[in-house]
C-alpha cells in the first residue's frame, strides 16, 4: 500500500520522505492557507517546492467547477512538473474533464467520493485515483471502511486500473484497516502515520534491553 501525506507543510513532507515510507502528497488550497501560502503564483511555486522533495504523486487541486476552467487549471498544474496529479471534484463537469485529461495522458485524482457509484463513474472516465473520504462518512454514522470494500469489489470485478486512495484518515487504525481491505493508497496527516511506530511493548522491551546493557557495561 502506498503512503501519501496530506499536508502543505514542507517540513512534515521532508520528515515523511526521510522516514523512507513516503509515496506522494495530497494537498489543497485550505492546507496551503494553513501554511500561509496565498495567491495563485505562490501556490504554484509551493507545488513546485513539494515536487522537489518527493519522488512522485503530488495531487494538486483545481478550484474551478466548470469544464472549460477545470481543463485550463488542470493543464496549468500538470505543466508544473510530471509528478503532478490533477485533483478534480466528483461533479459532472469534473467527470468530463477527467476523460479529457485521461486522453491527454494527464493523471487525475477524483476527490470527494462518498459512494461506490461515484467511484465507478470516475473509474470509467479514466481517473488514476479515486478518493473516498472515510472520516467524513464516519462523522455522519456511515461506515467509511465499507465503502472501501465496496469499491475494491467493483474495481476487481471489472479490472479497473484506477487506484483507491483512502482519504480523511483520522488515525492509525484507519490506516491498518484500509491495508486489510485492499486500499491501494492512504493519505493521512503525519501524526497518523508516525502513530504506527508506537507500541507499549516496544517501549518496555527497549527500556529493558538498554537497562540490561547498562548493567553489563558496569561489570
Amino acid at each position: 500500500m502506498k503512503f501519501f501525506i496530506d499536508t502543505a507543510n514542507l517540513a512534515q513532507i521532508k520528515e515523511a520522505q526521510d522516514l523512507g515510507i513516503l509515496d506522494g502528497v495530497t494537498t489543497n488550497p485550505s492546507l496551503m492557507a494553513k501554511e500561509g501560502i496565498t495567491g495563485d503564483q505562490n501556490i504554484l511555486n509551493h507545488y513546485k517546492a513539494i515536487c522537489d522533495i518527493v519522488d512522485d504523486n503530488v495531487s494538486a487541486e483545481v478550484i474551478a467547477t466548470d469544464y472549460e476552467n477545470i481543463v485550463k487549471e488542470g493543464e496549468a498544474l500538470a505543466a508544473l512538473n510530471p509528478k503532478i496529479v490533477v485533483k478534480v471534484p466528483m461533479i459532472k463537469d469534473g467527470l468530463k474533464a477527467i476523460k479529457y485529461f485521461s486522453k491527454k495522458g494527464i493523471r487525475t485524482n477524483c476527490t470527494l467520493i462518498f459512494s461506490a457509484g461515484q467511484a465507478l463513474l470516475a473509474a470509467k472516465a479514466g481517473a488514476s485515483y479515486v478518493s473516498p473520504f472515510l472520516g467524513r462518512l464516519d462523522d455522519i454514522s456511515t461506515e467509511g471502511l465499507q465503502l472501501i470494500e465496496d469499491i475494491r469489489l467493483i474495481f476487481d470485478n471489472y479490472g479497473f486500473e484506477t487506484e483507491i486512495l483512502a482519504a480523511s484518515i483520522r488515525g492509525p487504525l484507519h490506516i491498518v484497516n484500509c491495508a486489510k481491505i485492499g486500499a491501494d493508497v492512504i493519505t493521512a496527516p503525519l501524526a497518523a502515520i508516525t502513530a504506527l511506530l508506537k507500541h507499549p511493548l516496544t517501549d518496555s522491551g527497549l527500556a529493558t534491553f538498554l537497562a540490561d546493557h547498562a548493567k553489563a557495561s558496569q561489570q
